[in-house]
């Protein structure tokens, strides 16, 4: 698929060491086939000691010898990134974004170069259990395509959509997702530990039972509402849990949140603040256009 193509990450934080390691770990390339750009020497030094890349703290120099290009840098120093790079990216034969929010106009014209896959992958792909939503230019070819496609399945899931639109609804929902999750679990144990229980004690408790609940709803295939009640026997303690869980506008919070998430990645690529595609603010019972 990656054939002797270098691939050279633009920003080598945490998801840009995972799709290293993802690709690496499939076999899909050689370690010599990757370069590492990072303006950090000591974690340079310690990716190529990790994973034996070549590794450059020149964005331009990587760009340069790059065929299919990697931006995965924080949104806040892409204005600056992309004159550095523009000269070496403009004659690859790929570009793929992670920037989060960074719309697929402001990547192409800023590096001179059509062909950009937009992605938006969330942190369990450093353990090969990411989700990633990717769109492409209509400049991609079919066969940068399944780069792209390859490049992903890498580390996780993949779903293609037709709209750039639903980028920013990935990165409220999936790319933040983990967030979300993590606070949950928090809770829980923070929970456990005022019942009695060690702390050490109640994070087993708690991590075993979101890992096996995913596993049983992924395996089930039913509604998640049929799951849930499954385990609420009237009167019960489930019963009592959801009751105080619904009373206390668990899921009015939760939509909330997602909402301002998607907001925010909207407004990260000055944008408008409500996407054409997205539903209605959970704060206002008005649509997107304010009829």
């Amino acid at each position: 698929m990656f054939g002797d193509l270098t691939i050279a990450f633009i920003g080598s934080g945490n998801m840009g060491e995972a799709m290293i390691q993802g690709l690496l770990k499939q076999r899909m390339v050689q370690p010599q086939q990757i370069i590492a750009v990072d303006p950090r020497p000591e974690r340079l030094e310690e990716l190529a000691a990790t994973y034996g890349v070549r590794s450059t703290t020149d964005n331009l120099e990587g760009a340069t010898k790059a065929d299919i290009l990697v931006l995965s840098v924080k949104p806040q120093v892409l204005d600056r990134v992309l004159p550095e790079v523009r000269g070496g990216a403009r004659t690859c034969s790929l570009v793929v974004s992670i920037v989060a929010g960074a719309p697929i106009k402001m990547i192409a014209d800023g590096l001179a170069n059509a062909c950009v896959v937009r992605v938006m992958p969330n942190t369990p792909a450093r353990i090969g259990q990411g989700i990633s939503v990717w769109t492409a230019t209509d400049e991609v070819p079919e066969a940068q395509r399944e780069q792209a496609r390859m490049l992903l399945r890498a580390f996780g899931e993949e779903i293609f959509v037709q709209d750039e639109d639903y980028l920013d609804m990935a990165t409220a929902l999936s790319g933040t997702g983990p967030a979300y999750v993590f606070l949950f679990m928090e809770a829980m144990v923070d929970a456990g530990v005022h019942l009695g229980f060690s702390r050490h004690i109640a994070e087993k408790l708690v991590l075993q039972t979101m890992r096996g609940s995913v596993e049983y709803a992924a395996q089930a295939g039913h509604h998640l509402a049929m799951l849930r009640n499954e385990v609420t026997s009237p009167g019960g303690t489930s019963a009592e849990a959801l009751y105080q869980l619904e009373k206390g506008g668990l899921r009015t919070v939760i939509s909330r949140a997602i909402w301002a998430a998607y907001q925010r990645s909207v407004g990260l690529g000055g944008g408008r603040k409500v996407s054409r595609l997205a539903g209605r603010d959970p704060d206002n019972n008005h649509d997107q256009d304010g009829r």
